[in-house]
This record gives structure tokens, C-alpha cells and sequence, in this order.
């Protein structure tokens, strides 16, 4: 299975919708965002996904009312847990929570909130795609977890 991990779009809508046809492009299986969409009109581009979303809320995702209606069933608090390929995950946005999980009950934690890539292999393997957004770094970057080689690929989508 195909996983992309994504984080921190901060309202980058034009990049947003350049990933989003990416996954479309490379048969993702499924996307999960560890937040800070930041506005409900992000909807524009991950409506175009041909594959299944999670999303859980960030520290910036103010309107969260607005948030919730147009990510009906796909947007949650976290920590929030899914189970794909057998793999059980964990989403957070902010790292903090790590440190009240049981980290063995966990085949992968996806976070953000820091801008900055992290991959610490092992078990569980624990990966902050960097930010999408592109606004701190100047690099639009997501991560794509092959579930079957437990091989993490960085995809940078800069402009």
C-alpha cells in the first residue's frame, strides 16, 4: 500500500492542488494530513483525490466548525488512530503527545507542526513530512510511506 503523509498546507492552495494531482497521477492508496489546512476552502483541492483522506486538526485550524462541514467524517482530534494494511498509525500535529503514547502499540506516528522533515526508523517508524506549504522552508514537501517495503519517500513539489 501506497500511504502519502502530509502536513502544514497553511492555505497553499496552488501547491496543495499540485500534490493532490500527484497522488492521483502515482495511484496513492490513501492520504493522511496531520493539519494546519488552516481554512475550509482548502476543500477545492483535496475534493479532487480519487483515494481515501484523514486529516486531523493543527494548532492554526481556527475555524474549525467550517473545517469540520467541508471534511465531513475525514477530519479529527487528535491523537487520532486508523488502521491501513494492518498497520495501526497514530496522527498528531503537534510531536508533544509522543511522549503519552505507548509508542510499541504503533507501527507509524505521523506528526508536523515543526516544518522540518523527520524520519526515525524502527518501531514505530515516526515522520514529519515537512511542510507542505513551502512557507517557512521554501520546500513543498510530503512524504509516501510504501507500507510493504516500510520505505518512506520524500516527494518535494517545489515550484
Amino acid at each position: 500500500m501506497q500511504i502519502a503523509l502530509m502536513s502544514d498546507s497553511h492555505d497553499n492552495l496552488p501547491i496543495l492542488h499540485r500534490a493532490v494531482k500527484w497522488c492521483n497521477d502515482n495511484m496513492i492508496d490513501h492520504v493522511l494530513h496531520a493539519g494546519d489546512l488552516i481554512a475550509p476552502f482548502m476543500n477545492r483541492a483535496l475534493d479532487n483525490l480519487r483515494m481515501p483522506l484523514t486529516i486531523v486538526f493543527g494548532n492554526n485550524d481556527g475555524e474549525r466548525h467550517g473545517l469540520s462541514v467541508m471534511f465531513k467524517n475525514k477530519i479529527f482530534a487528535p491523537p487520532y488512530e486508523i488502521l491501513l494494511d494492518n498497520k495501526k498509525i497514530v496522527l498528531l500535529h503537534e510531536p508533544d503527545p509522543m511522549d503519552q503514547l505507548n509508542l510499541a502499540d504503533y507501527d507509524l506516528i505521523l506528526y508536523g507542526h515543526t516544518h522540518s522533515i523527520d524520519i526515525r526508523k524502527g518501531k514505530p517508524l515516526i515522520v514529519n513530512p515537512g511542510e507542505l506549504g513551502g512557507w517557512l522552508s521554501g520546500r513543498a514537501t510530503f512524504a509516501v510511506w510504501d507500507t510493504n517495503l516500510d520505505k518512506i519517500t520524500i516527494i518535494d513539489i517545489t515550484p
